[in-house]
């Protein structure tokens, strides 16, 4: 009983663990892949096209796949993103005018990347990434800072998407 108990805990524990997504691996024959511009769910403007071309660009950058920016026939496999929400909070306040100094914009996402007979190859439903940008006091110089600090976490995701796509085991 002992030793069956020890057997089935080593079983368990292998290297089939995985916390941030799950996925197979993605067969030899997937040489193309689709990546049409992912759907959005959030109120926000444009952080889907960002999101879309920093993971195109990052696939570009890292693999070997033909990369079709549209849904396609011809591709062996499609990966399709998902904006689940987007907020933006105030982060710290100015003591003296009382008005929000710096920001905390959430994004949410998913993706998952099927093959073209239907298989799923790879599937993560909870990506999170905060990042934390600074208001701007002065209104004559004003930049809208809040598009930059989506680009830098569709970055941030499109570096995490990647990697874990192409280490997952």
């Amino acid at each position: 009983m002992r030793r069956l108990l020890t057997i089935l805990l080593l079983t368990l524990t292998g290297c089939g663990y995985h916390q941030a997504g799950s996925a197979t691996n993605i067969p030899a024959s997937v040489r193309t892949l689709a990546v049409p511009v992912f759907a959005t769910n959030a109120q926000a403007f444009h952080t889907e096209m960002a999101f879309t071309q920093a993971t195109i660009r990052e696939l570009n950058t890292r693999t070997k796949y033909r990369i079709l920016t549209s849904d396609s026939d011809s591709a062996d496999a499609t990966l399709h993103g998902t904006i689940l929400a987007q907020t933006v909070a105030p982060l710290t306040y100015d003591g003296s005018t009382g008005q929000s100094s710096s920001y905390l914009i959430t994004i949410t996402a998913k993706v998952l990347l099927i093959a073209h007979d239907g298989h799923v190859l790879y599937r993560n439903d909870a990506f999170v990434y905060h990042e934390q940008y600074q208001s701007t006091q002065d209104l004559s110089g004003f930049i809208q800072e809040d598009n930059h600090a989506v680009n830098r976490v569709a970055k941030d995701f499109a570096q995490a998407v990647v990697s874990d796509m192409l280490e997952s085991f």
